[in-house]
């Protein structure tokens, strides 16, 4: 059974408009990550994929561009944290100009792990994408005891 559940800061619901002539709510509403990811500002989101084999979780997150020092995995109470940082700044001086741009982006996602060996967790990163290994809690089995009655 699947039990790693991405953590959502929006809810999925249709959201109700209490008033008619609230047109920028409307239209923030409707143009959200959710459905145009590219339209909306907070858009840098990772895409992660999440597979189960009878031991183990594999979430595969695509991260082009990014380097391995950028890049920052927690586990705490139960949720795992994947989170990005990436600073970048370029100079450049010719003749009359200087020319000086700055970029500052941050993505995270976060997974509620509960049925996960957090002591064992391995991480891979190659070519832009990184590999988390979750081994599942192993279910001990409960042994049956005949009691005795007097």
């Amino acid at each position: 059974m699947f039990d790693i559940v991405p953590f959502a800061r929006r809810s999925s619901g249709i959201q109700k408009y209490n008033n008619l002539f609230d047109l920028e709510g409307i239209f923030e509403g409707f143009f959200n990550d959710r459905h145009f990811p590219s339209l909306y500002k907070n858009s840098a989101q990772m895409k992660v994929d999440v597979k189960e084999n009878e031991n183990e979780f594999i979430l595969e997150a695509e991260l082009p561009g990014i380097k391995k020092e950028d890049v920052n995995l927690q586990i705490d109470d139960d949720r795992l944290t994947i989170s990005v940082q990436k600073n970048e700044q370029t100079e450049e001086e010719k003749d009359n100009y200087i020319r000086r741009e700055r970029n500052y982006s941050s993505m995270t996602r976060s997974f509620v792990i509960p049925n996960v060996e957090t002591d064992n967790v391995n991480a891979k990163f190659e070519n832009g994408l990184l590999f988390i290994t979750l081994p599942k809690k192993q279910e001990k089995a409960i042994k049956g005891k005949q009691i005795e009655i007097d």
